[in-house]
This record gives C-alpha cells, sequence and structure tokens, in this order.
C-alpha cells in the first residue's frame, strides 16, 4: 500500500508533497491473545489486560504532518509530528489523538502506576525530564493546574526556586510570578530537569494530565508507565469487539473486482465519519477488490450473511472531517471500527492459497480547538500489523463505533 504524505498549509488547502514508502519486516512481538469461541467456531481475540501501547507492534510506513503557524494558533497547540517506519506507537500517537477514545487526560502518574503493567526492563527513577509535557510548562501554568502551589514557598518547590534564582523572585510561587512576570513565562526546560524528581514539585503526581497545559502535544511514552497501561484499564476501556462476531467464509484476491449490484449494505467496510461511526463503503465497479465474505452463525437470515470486508490496500476511501480532513488527501484505507475509535482496522492483504486473511490498525491525528468541533485527520498512520484471520475462524466486527 502506498500513501500520499501531505503538508496542511491553510485551512482550505493542502500541498502535495514527495515522500518515500518504505516497507518494514513484520515485527516478530506477538500481539496477546485469549482463545474465543462461540459454538464450533474459534478464533484468537485480543487480550486487552496484557495489549498495551508499549505492546503494539511497529508502524509500517513513514509519514509526516506539518501544521502552519496560523493554525498551531486555532488549535492551541501544535499537533505537526514526522515518524519514520518501524517506529512503535507510543512515540507517533499524542494524547490529544485518542483522548475521546480512551480519556487518558483523566489520568494522573499516580493512577498510571497503579495499573500500569510490570516491566522486565531495567529502570532508574524517572525524573522531570521524564515527563514530557513539564518541559513546556512556566510558573503560571503550573500554578493553574495546580492552584495549591501559588501558597508555597520556592523554597518547598526547588525546580522554580532554580528557575526564579536565574532570573530574579522570592517569597511564595505567588509573589514570584507577581513581582517577576517575565520570569512567571519561562519554560521549565531552561533548567536541568534530569536534577529534579517527580516528587520536587508537590502534588505533581496527583495532578491529572488534562489540567497541564498542551497536554495534547505530549506523546504516549513521554507520560512515564503510560506505555504500559493496559488498553481495557484506560479511564475510557477499549471495547472488545466482541458483541458482533461473523465467521470467516472465504477470501478472495486481488483478481476481484468491484461489482455495481454489489452495493453499500453488502460491506461492513468503509469511512469514518463525523460522529466517529463506520459508515460502509462498496467497492467501485470494475476497481480491484479483494475482500473477506463472511457468513453468520443463524445462517443466510443473520445480518453478516455474505457480507464482504474489502481490503483498504484495493479500496481507499473519504476520511476525517473538519479542517484536518484534507490531510493525505482526505483519504484512509476502507476498513471498520472494531474496537472504538482509538484506530480503525483494516484488512491489508488475502492468501487464497492460505485461506487467510491479514489486517491491520491504522491511527489518525485529532485536535479540538477551544469552543469548535473536534477535527480529525483520515486513518493514515499504519499498518500496525494485527492478528490475522484464516477461513472458519471468527470474525471480530465490533458495531462500528
Amino acid at each position: 500500500m502506498k500513501y500520499k504524505l501531505f503538508l496542511l498549509t491553510a485551512i482550505a488547502s493542502v500541498l502535495p508533497l514527495s515522500a518515500s514508502i518504505a516497507q518494514t519486516p513484520t515485527t516478530t512481538q506477538a500481539t496477546p491473545t485469549i482463545n474465543y469461541s462461540q459454538g464450533k467456531y474459534k478464533t484468537a481475540a485480543p487480550d486487552w489486560s496484557k495489549i498495551t501501547w508499549d505492546t503494539l507492534p511497529p508502524v509500517q510506513q513513514p509519514g509526516f504532518l506539518t501544521i502552519p503557524k496560523n493554525l498551531i494558533s486555532v488549535f492551541g497547540y501544535d499537533p505537526s509530528r514526522s515518524w519514520t517506519a518501524g517506529q512503535k506507537v507510543d512515540s507517533v500517537v499524542m494524547l490529544g489523538d485518542a483522548d475521546d477514545a480512551f480519556k487518558m487526560s483523566a489520568l494522573s502518574l499516580k493512577s498510571i502506576s497503579t495499573v500500569a503493567l510490570p516491566t522486565t526492563a531495567t529502570t532508574t527513577k524517572p525524573t522531570l525530564k521524564d515527563f514530557g509535557l513539564i518541559q513546556w510548562q512556566t510558573p503560571k501554568t503550573l500554578v493553574k493546574a495546580m492552584p495549591e502551589l501559588s501558597n508555597l514557598s520556592l523554597s518547598e518547590v526547588p525546580p522554580l526556586a532554580d528557575l526564579f534564582s536565574k532570573n530574579g523572585g522570592g517569597g511564595t510561587i505567588s509573589q514570584a510570578i507577581s513581582s517577576n512576570p517575565q520570569a512567571a513565562d519561562l519554560t521549565l526546560d531552561k533548567i536541568d530537569l534530569s536534577k529534579y524528581s517527580l516528587n520536587s514539585i508537590p502534588g505533581l503526581t496527583k495532578t491529572q494530565l488534562g489540567k497541564f497545559e498542551s497536554w495534547q502535544q505530549a506523546y504516549v511514552n513521554q507520560i512515564p508507565k503510560l506505555s504500559q497501561v493496559p488498553f481495557d484499564k484506560m479511564p475510557q476501556p477499549i471495547r472488545s469487539g466482541i458483541d458482533v462476531v461473523g465467521i470467516a467464509s472465504v477470501v478472495l484476491g486481488t483478481a476481484e473486482k468491484g461489482d455495481a449490484k454489489a452495493g453499500n449494505n453488502y460491506f461492513v467496510s468503509g469511512s469514518v465519519v463525523r460522529g466517529d461511526r463506520t459508515l460502509t463503503v462498496a467497492c467501485p465497479p470494475g476497481i480491484e477488490c479483494s475482500y473477506l465474505e463472511m457468513s453468520d452463525f443463524v445462517g443466510s437470515e443473520g445480518s453478516l450473511y455474505g457480507k464482504r470486508w474489502a481490503s483498504g490496500s484495493s479500496q481507499q476511501v473519504k476520511g476525517g472531517y473538519g479542517i484536518l480532513a484534507a490531510v493525505n488527501g482526505g483519504k484512509e484505507p476502507t476498513g471498520r471500527l472494531v474496537y472504538g475509535s482509538g484506530f480503525k482496522v483494516a484488512l491489508t492483504g488475502v492468501n487464497e492459497s492460505f485461506g487467510t486473511a491479514d489486517f491491520g490498525l491504522f491511527f489518525r491525528i485529532c485536535a479540538r480547538p477551544p469552543f469548535q468541533q473536534k477535527t480529525c485527520t483520515p486513518y493514515f498512520i499504519g499498518p500496525v500489523p494485527w492478528l490475522p484471520v484464516s477461513e472458519n475462524d471468527l470474525v471480530i466486527v465490533g458495531t462500528g463505533r
């Protein structure tokens, strides 16, 4: 699959830029699964109690998004970024991208530590430098996030004492901010944050991430231990998708073409539209359309009987909404919201000889400008290799929301 990558230069226009697309080998790290069955049919379903941002396979294709300065002021932060093939998902996804899906903004460092899975990696205690969103906080924004700081003396908050000592100021933090407004607007990256523990700012570990200025632009891996939180332990847990399950009947390869008689209602795959729901889209007549055809437990009377899941390698559909919808030419691989809006599941390839279908996850970039509706790019960050399905296995379809 090849995707054109775009530079967003204005609200109403995008300029195409060339970008090399490189395939990387699929990761050997196995996605944790559990055995799931209905009657005589079974599948390896994702074990969301063990799947975290850290355990997701890496992104397979490079890309970038650059936001012009006039839009950064509209968003209130800069969602621009670039990524390479083979890069881990937690270093590509920002908190603001998936907050509606998982409500990560409601977490605090303390609550994260209570649900994060243990890691075998040898780690030292995190410092303020490891808490990425601290680097762009100022004394003013910290007091806004944690009002209880204002009455503390500077000596009780060593990092702020360090910042003000270089720029003048004393007494309580509120007094220092009043007497030296210029220093009060300095970002904390002006001091050596690696010298200070997370506890050097009283109350920091108990403060919700969403209280901090521009929390949306912190990458998942910039929040200590967040990458080790299972998706079923998020403030808004992931949906299992097993509320709607079909049976993989047959996979058909690239020799297949779209059929005018097979309209949208023949498909379970399609676009994600505003409201974060899947709108099914048929393959255009005469155009390549490999797909997985399903059957239903109750036979021909079932709602999934004969339904097709088209390949995102064959079909690109309209995606995204709002200002960011123009990114990637406004296109995303056809697919489905199986587990909620955190990512889209796309069929990435079929093998008729072996009767197997490969899937991938695609992510997107979202922003919610103040007093405006959320805007999202199409799901174009990916693919992240996902669980394959064989003929006569169950297919987890989900509600499409």
